[in-house]
């Protein structure tokens, strides 16, 4: 009688040419499993082959894709420069929404990276044109995708709330700056948050006694 650890070898063979896996045996389990096995191999290769595919293995990023999104970031980089605020927020937008779109297999810290950065341009953009409630958003994006050296995502967010009255959340926002940012690289930036967090503690203070 076997016992649980017998290990039984079972008759099995593969087709050179369709790679399907048979048995000779005349189990009837046996076969219904192979028979699966098959059907899930034969499935998988109509992916592959098939209009709509399955997503490739890991690739280096796509260059042309990339190329792209520089493209509209120094176009909207040379708008701000020249004081067309509008159009620089419409090539930012247009920057994120191809970033947004890189295919999923793509490295998610290169993305991250990409669409923190542009916010953050889009940000200042909408700064500039006292648009706080959309510069709030933009800048809360920027920091939600990277929180460690991010200085100028963090300030423009406080800042864009400090502008709306929102005084207790700025707050709260650039106490949480200085938390990330205190081990960072960007010592000036930090003295910078730590500065508006004076500030904004002074404003609700006085705002308190009103």
């Amino acid at each position: 009688m076997e016992g649980p650890d017998t290990f039984v070898q079972l008759p099995l063979a593969i087709d050179p040419n369709t790679k399907g896996v048979s048995s000779n045996s005349s189990s009837g389990a046996l076969r219904a499993e192979l028979d699966a096995l098959n059907a899930l191999h034969r499935s998988f290769l109509a992916d592959l082959e098939g209009p709509l595919g399955i997503p490739p293995p890991p690739v280096p990023v796509n260059p042309k894709r990339s190329a792209q999104i520089t493209k509209l970031k120094e176009s909207g980089n040379a708008s701000f420069k020249k004081g067309a605020y509008p159009d620089a927020v419409r090539m930012y937008g247009l920057a994120i929404d191809m970033a947004i779109k890189r295919p999923v297999w793509e490295p998610a810290g290169l993305v991250r990276e990409e669409l923190s950065q542009l916010y953050n341009n889009r940000a200042q953009a909408y700064m500039v044109q006292q648009m706080w409630p959309e510069a709030a958003l933009d800048a809360f994006c920027s920091t939600e995708l990277k929180k460690v050296a991010n200085t100028k995502g963090w300030w423009r967010r406080t800042v864009a709330l400090k502008e709306q009255g929102r005084l207790d959340e700025a707050l709260d926002v650039v106490k949480e700056a200085v938390d990330f940012e205190s081990a960072g690289p960007d010592k000036e930036g930090v003295e910078k948050l730590t500065g508006l967090m004076k500030e904004i503690e002074a404003a609700a203070e006085k705002k308190a006694l009103a």
